[in-house]
Order: structure tokens, then sequence, then C-alpha cells
């Protein structure tokens, strides 16, 4: 059985049909066609994009969409069960803790100032001295005299 790729070539080449002219009709740029040809289906977007190539490259050369789709993930199966590495969450976790602490010393500050600006003397907090000189305005500031 073919790949992907040499069965999509084959078909292409048998209704004499350049790579061009499936680009044209597939508005699929040719360097992805040239490496979808070449079973380079790693140096391509994504596996959505992927698959959406294939199936607008099945209807340009006139093979059936499913046949083509079962093709392709009958190729990349084992490529589709690669399992995670262990050692991905253990950053991860880091980076959280490293964003929790700075969340946590901006709220500290953000409530230091609030707490400033709450706790601020005003005009009837003043001391005697100030407050014989006369009326002190909005701002708890005596007019010089």
């Amino acid at each position: 059985m073919d790949s992907i790729g040499r069965y999509l070539r084959r078909t292409r080449e048998a209704r004499a049909m350049s790579v061009e002219e499936v680009s044209r009709a597939t508005r699929i740029p040719v360097i992805s066609i040239e490496r979808i040809e070449a079973d380079h289906f790693d140096d391509l977007p994504g596996e959505v994009f992927v698959r959406g190539f294939l199936k607008a490259y099945a209807r340009a050369v006139g093979l059936a969409m499913e046949d083509v789709l079962a093709r392709y993930t009958a190729s990349r199966r084992i490529a589709l069960v690669t399992p995670l590495p262990i050692a991905a969450p253990a950053r991860r976790t880091q980076g959280k803790r490293f964003g929790v602490a700075i969340a946590f010393v901006l709220l500290l500050i953000l409530f230091t100032l609030a707490l400033s600006i709450v706790l601020r003397p005003r005009g009837h907090d003043m001391p005697p001295e100030l407050a014989d000189r006369g009326q002190v305005d909005s701002l708890g500031i005596a007019p010089l005299a």
C-alpha cells in the first residue's frame, strides 16, 4: 500500500494535473502540496490544517475524502499515541507560583496605598499650634497670616 503522499501524487499525475493547478484549485500553497506529496506532514501548520488540505486535495483530484482521511489516519496512528514528557508540569507549577507571588506583592502594595490614603490626617486632627492661626481649607492647609 502506497503512503498517502505517493497515492495523492499518483492520482494527480494520472489526471494530468500539475502541482500549480492543484494549488490554484485548492488555494493550498505549492510548498504545502509538495510537503503532502513527500509525506512531510510535520512540516505543515497543524493537524487541523493537514486534514483540511487533504480534503481539498482529494476533492480537486476526484478522490473520496473519507478514503484519503482514513489512509492518512492509518499512517499517522503511531505518531498520535506518543506520550507527553513527564517533566513538563514541574515548570508550569513553578511559573504559577511565581505569578501568584507577584500578584500577592502587588495586592499588598495596593492595600498599603489605600490604607495610607484613608488614614491621612484631616483638618480636625491638626496640632493646636496650627489650628490657632485661623481657618483650615478643605485640604487641611492653614493660610499664612
